[in-house]
């Protein structure tokens, strides 16, 4: 076959911080100390205001112009304040805006509701909290999304909160596009930070669910894991590549800036977010957003706390026989 019949394709993949450090949350406190903290959190959550960031991560999305991103930590935070009004900041609406903007039209193709909470502020008001990921689309005719699959993990991470327990609700989610006659999987996640044993719970949950295909797919995600740790190791055995280990240039670090988004140098250390491919797929080029001092705010702030990766992928044209039993198995 010619490579005149591949298709390209561009991913990014992007956790754009949910903009607070939630630590304090989980120390030993007693529920007369909650409101405090929850004050305390908040605050930093405003001073690293995300309708700014957002304008930022526009900017270096629009730079790469992808036809599909995978977005971690894209929060939606509540002020409720019960005697007047209810302030919403939502992520994804506040994100699409600044897109629009700059004449990118994008829309939600999938979505996975996580952790949320509801918790008292020092103030008489309450502070809600909800955890989402999101897949965006390019609002293109060439992209038709035929099949969407939402889930949270079975296994997760409970902590205690002011000596009740919390579930940290995680999970993925996946669409299947059609582009030119051809079918391939998109599948975006973000993994537990804290604990091996849960996050590799939940790459295989990954790896035995959307991810069992003969469809060419890709896993975009912060899988809060380096390249040589064995969470990373279960998706290359597997058969997954990592572009960023194939056509990326340097070490690739994406992780971590401070948690006010106000350090003077990168502190980029680690790469823990994943453009993940496997079925067909020739990786073309790979490069990393959002972690140059260019990018910060006018207000000097980092635009998340995690650098984005942005690759380019060939749909290659011969697939073996499985492919076209793969649009019709039932199991996948």
């Amino acid at each position: 076959m010619s490579s005149e019949c591949n298709i390209r394709v561009s991913f990014l993949t992007w956790n754009i911080y949910q903009g607070f450090n939630v630590t304090p949350l989980f120390a030993p406190l007693t529920p007369e100390q909650l409101p405090e903290v929850v004050t305390q959190v908040f605050r930093q959550f405003l001073a690293t205001n995300f309708p700014v960031r957002a304008k930022a991560i526009a900017e270096a999305i629009a730079s790469e112009k992808p036809d599909l991103i995978g977005l971690q930590e894209a929060a939606r935070v509540k002020l409720i304040i019960p005697t007047f009004r209810t302030v919403t900041y939502d992520f994804i609406e506040i994100l699409l805006e600044e897109l629009e903007e700059r004449g990118l039209k994008y829309e939600v193709a999938a979505r996975n509701n996580n952790a949320k909470s509801k918790l008292p502020d020092s103030n008489g008001n309450f502070i809600q909290f909800l955890d989402r990921d999101a897949i965006l689309i390019r609002k293109d005719h060439q992209l038709d999304v035929i099949r969407r699959q939402e889930a949270n993990f079975q296994t997760n991470l409970t902590v205690p909160i002011a000596g009740q327990p919390f579930t940290i609700l995680r999970g993925w989610s996946s669409i299947d596009v059609k582009i030119d006659g051809k079918v391939f999987r998109m599948i975006n996640t973000r993994l537990d930070p804290t604990v091996e044993a849960i996050r590799n719970a939940q790459a295989l949950e990954i790896l035995q669910g959307p991810a069992n295909t003969h469809l060419p797919v890709v896993i975009t995600g912060d899988l809060n894991a380096p390249p040589n740790s064995s969470t990373i190791h279960l998706f290359i055995n597997a058969g997954f590549k990592d572009v960023w280990d194939k056509v990326g240039e340097g070490p690739g670090f994406t992780d971590e800036q401070s948690p006010d988004l106000l350090n003077a140098i990168s502190m980029l250390s680690r790469r823990l977010d994943y453009i993940l491919y496997k079925n067909g797929w020739e990786p073309i080029e790979a490069e990393l957003v959002g972690e140059s001092q260019k990018d910060r705010t006018k207000t000097g702030l980092w635009p998340s706390d995690h650098a984005g990766v942005s690759a380019s992928l060939d749909l290659e044209d011969h697939h073996d026989h499985h492919h076209d039993e793969s649009s019709i198995e039932s199991s996948d």
